[in-house]
């Protein structure tokens, strides 16, 4: 059985054919198991060399709440190239590495308007069930989710679809949204027009007619803001996929772009490396603020904080949270952190930026694209069909599962496991997609929003 050791200090090895853990010495009972160098909880009982480690034997060491402190490391970052890009570039200085059409619902009682709209036209729409009845922050963060995908740079033009009495209605919405420039959105009251589909038809022919005055032209590849996400992770996400991801962000930042990580409760236990990179002592006070709000989020509602990993990742080799995490924050790669979002906010610092959110995979991948993300790489050990409105590039952490669902896989990181280095490959895969290259959820027509809710509903 080939087995893989992660760092110098580990005490426990992953196996190459399961993903799972396997005891490279003696462990005591109560003695901490160590793998990426750290500690992913302790033995619950005493583990002889070569045992599996796993949820029969290893608990997590995680508490509620924890005392940080500041100590700011820099690593080395690789030497930028100045690459450039065909794209977009928009009236604001943005640029889109699509020209879409969007139709954003203000409600989701016209998400089947919504929907013929999309069959009549080819325009995208992303329905939902929000827009009223909704109270307080809820009401809020679905209008900010909302106008993130309005000012989305791949939309080249945006009908702005309402019913006409909801919460969120056009007048309200506009309040939020701010100037606009009419001739890339339209807007649509249902109730105000007999023929409602006529009428959309009418405004998305004319916000096409907009959008094809633009043309790819050459851009710096700093232009681009990348999300960077994980779902259905396994015992080789930490191994492959993820740290591909990183090298690929550690890449952009050096070149002058920006790359957003996300699913906050997938930072705990690992959170202390990510505050040791931010680039002052304000930024580390905002993340040791997302990370504690987030642990008051699950006790507020009576949960258990490290109640992770999911079914799944246990299938797959993970067992603690704190595993789950040093593996899910390598998608970070080595970049100071910059700057930390709350829900709803738009990436403005070039960097590694920090997103307030869950690891909820449609959620995440929404608030993604709300922050203003070109596109997504998105691992996977397990595999899903999911796909933001945004593309969203799916980067498997084993050959099994790139060889099974190739209409749902972008990209195979499982050559990592022998050694094999493709950084390279992903950087040309990447740049392909931002100048027109279809993704897989693109070619499958599966693109999907859901905003977080956390409140009452009338």
């Amino acid at each position: 059985m080939g087995t893989i050791i992660i760092h110098p200090s580990d005490n426990v090895a992953v196996d190459v054919e399961t993903g799972h853990k396997v005891a490279l010495r003696d462990i005591a009972e109560g003695e901490n198991v160590i793998k990426y160098g750290f500690p992913i909880g302790h033995a619950t009982q005493s583990i002889k060399k070569g045992e599996s480690v796993h949820s029969h034997n290893l608990k997590t060491n995680l508490k509620e709440k924890v005392e940080y402190s500041y100590h700011y490391k820099k690593y080395d970052m690789p030497e930028p190239a100045g690459r450039t890009i065909m794209a977009y570039k928009r009236e604001n200085g943005d640029i889109g590495i699509r020209n879409d059409i969007w139709i954003v619902n203000t409600v989701g009682c016209v998400n089947k308007v919504a929907e013929a709209l999309s069959r009549e036209t080819g325009a995208f729409c992303f329905t939902h069930p929000y827009g009223c009845s909704q109270l307080g922050d809820d009401h809020k963060m679905t209008q900010k989710i909302l106008k993130g995908l309005v000012n989305h740079p791949n939309a080249g033009g945006v009908l702005v679809l309402g019913l006409g009495c909801e919460n969120n209605n056009i007048a309200s919405f506009k309040e939020v949204l701010g100037p606009v420039d009419e001739r890339r959105v339209k807007f649509l009251n249902a109730q105000d027009f007999e023929d409602e589909i006529e009428e959309g038809i009418r405004l998305i022919g004319e916000l096409k007619a907009y959008a094809d005055t633009f043309e790819r032209v050459e851009v710096p590849v700093s232009k681009l803001k990348v999300g960077l996400k994980c779902g259905g992770s396994d015992g080789f996400s930490g191994l492959t996929a993820n740290p591909l991801i990183g090298q690929f962000s550690d890449y952009l930042i050096a070149e002058g772009g920006s790359t957003v990580l996300t699913e906050v409760p997938e930072m705990f236990g690992a959170e202390t490396i990510l505050m040791d990179r931010c680039t002052d002592i304000g930024t580390f006070e905002k993340t040791v603020s997302l990370i504690n709000n987030f642990k008051d989020y699950f006790t507020e509602h009576g949960q258990e904080i490290y109640e992770n990993p999911s079914p799944g990742n246990k299938a797959g080799g993970i067992t603690t949270l704190e595993e789950k995490s040093l593996g899910c924050i390598q998608k970070g790669g080595r970049a100071e952190v910059v700057d930390v979002l709350n829900y709803g906010d738009t990436v403005k610092k070039k960097g590694l930026n920090l997103l307030n959110g869950p690891g909820n995979d449609m959620v995440a991948v929404t608030n993604l694209t709300a922050a203003g993300c070109h596109m997504i790489l998105f691992s996977t050990g397990r595999g899903t069909p999911l796909g933001a409105p945004v593309p969203t590039v799916k980067i498997a952490t084993n050959d099994a599962l790139a060889e099974r669902k190739p209409d749902w896989i972008d990209f195979n990181a499982g050559s990592m496991i022998d050694g094999i280095d493709v950084s390279q490959d992903l950087i040309e895969y990447v740049l392909s997609v931002a100048e027109g290259e279809e993704t897989a959820n693109e070619r499958n027509g599966y693109r999907e929003i859901a905003i977080f809710k956390d409140g009452v509903t009338l």
